[in-house]
């Protein structure tokens, strides 16, 4: 059997990409976990971690710099799509995001490209609300000092 190909698609821009060089570590029907390097080089961060929470709609990562150092947590809200007769996964992101840096500042990202997204049709306004939704249960998670539930799939591999 070939092995899982995953796919990240965005909406703003309008894209579809092979993550062709992720090493994915753990998968079951709960979630799927990656490692990873940036497709690109880039000055702020280097490599990291995933941890793809398939039935929340959550995309948990952990971002490195270079020199190993933690620059933060970032939380992409996400739609799962599989497609059984290639066996892919193509993750839709939601536009939504949320930020947790090591100090336990959060910042939540991209709200406007949801309303940009709405106006110009991008996607129905179920998936909207979808996205508004998750992102409210996500921020409650962290909200309520329980983000290490998602943090903890991630950090056995860094462990081990």
């Amino acid at each position: 059997m070939d092995s899982l190909k995953i796919y990240r698609r965005r909406m703003i821009p309008d894209e579809c990409i092979l993550l062709k060089d992720d090493i994915i570590l753990e998968t079951n029907d709960d979630f799927i976990i990656t490692s990873w390097k940036t497709l690109k080089p880039r000055r702020d961060f280097h490599h990291g971690y995933s941890c793809y929470f398939l039935k929340f709609g959550y995309k948990v990562s952990k971002f490195y710099r270079e020199d190993n150092t933690l620059l933060y947590w970032y939380c992409d809200i996400v739609d799962y799509d599989y497609q059984e007769t290639e066996h892919a996964l193509v993750v839709t992101d939601l536009l939504a995001d949320v930020v947790i840096y090591p100090d336990g500042y959060i910042k939540v990202l991209d709200i406007n490209e949801l309303a940009i997204a709405l106006e110009k049709k991008l996607c129905e306004p179920e998936t909207i609300t979808r996205a508004l939704r998750k992102l409210d249960s996500l921020l409650n998670l962290i909200y309520d000092d329980k983000f290490d539930v998602l943090s903890a799939k991630i950090e056995k591999w860094i462990q081990e």
